[in-house]
């Protein structure tokens, strides 16, 4: 690896986006230096994503933005699936939060986009450069070397050890490295509209499958409706709706759609499109450049958040010089199969909605009539069990010595409930854990069945070691035990989850994904395999230290 003197950052990012600033951000905090080239002279104003997971939100808890985030959001928001004679036939309303966070909120893409950007202001190694134009790159054995036209139109260039297109759906990175973008471009169009001072107020989202005009109808914080109405094929051709057409389409949910304040009108094009590869030796995709989708389930957005978390912390490791090159490698492995997951999803949800053929729109009002008296299937659309969660089968984990295991936790997101502190303090767990990785353990103090190798490993990954015990037990266990952070279960759940499982306990990544699950007497080599998956290099690691969010200080 070229010295990190040589470079000008250690990762370039193309895009101020919601991924390129929340990459930004994470690899801010891990203290990996950074420069965003975004080519507008401002972040993008008019709103997009209007979904928001509890996956992401945990994303933005592990940034320490959080706070700044939720005055953005509006918790909750259950969707309706309305037919064409006004008849709710399906409804999602989870109100599980095994990750910490409700499972389906809306937000304000364009604010909690400036709230990265100004997250990135924490970080002197992290610059953000506006009216920056990419104009080429090209890689070489030891880095990244980019071009670019600032503003006034001079050429400048920049020299990085990796670089991220986190560039849109028409990403020029992508096209430049010769990376096919499969998939087909829907013929259906929607025309997207915004309106200010809510002329309607009621709360929830509505996908209203009428097959005279399917349309969708959601409630988004700050008084601002979205509603989206598909076009038909002699409609918006050349990327506009005119106004009367636009107040025909709206009579159709408000009374008096000339006295809106519209904020604006935009024509979409549904797509569903997957990077052949998200990785190109020192170059790597991410969000819409490496996949895009219809927006029926939210999806896009959350899906680019995933990327983030995901790439983040391994970019971290390598450029840092802790972990081998190769450890990127797992990040197509872990996070394409699962874009391809939410991108059928998404598919069929549109289908669904969209239909317009009389017999189909008969058959699914007549099947989803006929489910809604099975309490299981109504429970299973309900709390969103049909989402493709994550789960990774191969990567940067260690199933152990029989391989992939389909009953093992390893692979998923663990949970994130409440926990205490010795101290008095209590909150969410991942405000304990920060960005690290962490042994976590019930029952029994981890370091006891720790070898020196095995503790070299997570000493020289910045492993938190923490034993969870029963609030009844939390001050006693914490006054015997000063070689292991205690922690007391809260609320029960960290019992509950280590009672349904049969192993003790597990080593969760900075993306709060189970890498292993063992009992205490196969923790050392568990670790030791682990390690060597990460391709862990001896060297010391060039660590520049950078300030914990307020969350975690105030919990340590």
């Amino acid at each position: 690896m070229t010295p990190r003197a040589l470079h000008d950052a250690d990762v370039i990012i193309i895009g101020a986006g919601p991924v390129g600033l929340l990459l930004g951000n994470f690899l801010g905090l891990a203290g990996v230096s950074v420069i965003i080239l975004e080519a507008l002279p401002d972040l993008i104003d008019y709103p997009r994503g209007v979904g928001i997971d509890d996956e992401s939100l945990r994303t933005f808890q592990a940034t320490g933005l959080i706070d700044k985030v939720l005055p953005h959001t509006m918790p909750r928001q259950a969707m309706r699936f309305v037919n064409g004679k006004g008849r709710v036939f399906a409804s999602i309303d989870p109100l599980a939060q095994d990750f910490g966070w409700l499972r389906r909120s809306t937000f304000i893409q364009p604010l909690i986009d400036r709230v990265s950007a100004d997250g990135l202001q924490r970080f002197p190694h992290v610059s953000l450069k506006l009216s920056h134009q990419v104009t080429g790159f090209a890689q070489d054995a030891g880095g990244v070397t980019v071009t670019a036209s600032e503003p006034g139109g001079s050429a400048v260039t920049f020299r990085s050890a990796y670089l991220v297109g986190a560039d849109g759906g028409r990403s020029p990175t992508r096209e430049a490295s010769g990376i096919a973008f499969s998939g087909k471009t829907e013929a259906n169009r929607w025309v997207v509209v915004d309106i200010a001072d809510d002329p309607m107020g009621y709360p929830n989202c509505y996908l209203n499958a009428d097959p005279v005009r399917p349309y969708a109808n959601i409630s988004l914080p700050h008084g601002i409706r979205r509603l989206e109405f598909m076009l038909f094929d002699n409609e918006g051709t050349d990327g506009t709706v005119p106004r009367e057409l636009l107040n025909q389409m709206l009579s159709r949910v408000m009374p008096e759609p000339e006295r809106i304040n519209l904020i604006r009108a935009r024509v979409y094009t549904h797509n569903g499109r997957l990077a052949d590869r998200f990785r190109d030796r020192r170059v790597m995709l991410a969000g819409d450049a490496a996949h895009i989708m219809p927006v029926w389930q939210g999806q896009g957005f959350n899906s680019g958040v995933r990327d983030a978390f995901n790439l983040g912390w391994k970019l971290a490791l390598v450029a840092k010089g802790i972990c081998g090159d190769g450890l990127l490698d797992s990040y197509e492995t872990e996070r394409k199969e699962h874009a391809r997951a939410m991108i059928d999803l998404s598919v069929l949800m549109g289908t669904v909605l969209g239909m317009r053929n009389p017999f189909k729109v008969a058959l699914r009002d007549a099947f989803t009539w006929a489910i809604s008296f099975l309490p299981p299937v109504k429970r299973y659309f309900q709390e969103m069990r049909f989402k493709p969660m994550p789960r990774y089968k191969d990567g940067a984990l260690d199933y152990g010595p029989g391989g992939l295991d389909q009953k093992s936790p390893v692979g998923r997101m663990f949970i994130q409930p409440r926990i205490a502190l010795p101290g008095g303090w209590q909150g969410l767990m991942d405000d304990v854990l920060g960005n690290d990785f962490a042994l976590l353990s019930w029952g029994v103090n981890p370091q006891r069945w720790l070898d020196p190798q095995s503790r070299a490993i997570l000493e020289r990954l910045g492993t938190k070691i923490i034993w969870v015990v029963p609030m009844t037990g939390l001050a006693f266990e914490a006054e015997r035990h000063h070689d292991a952070m205690i922690v007391g279960d809260l609320d029960g759940k960290l019992k509950a989850w280590f009672g349904d499982n049969p192993n003790s306990m597990i080593l969760l990544r900075p993306d709060r994904f189970m890498a292993v699950n063992c009992g205490p007497q196969h923790i050392a080599e568990r670790v030791r395999a682990f390690g060597a998956k990460l391709d862990i290099t001896e060297a010391p690691a060039q660590m520049l230290r950078v300030p914990a969010p307020d969350t975690a200080e105030a919990a340590a």
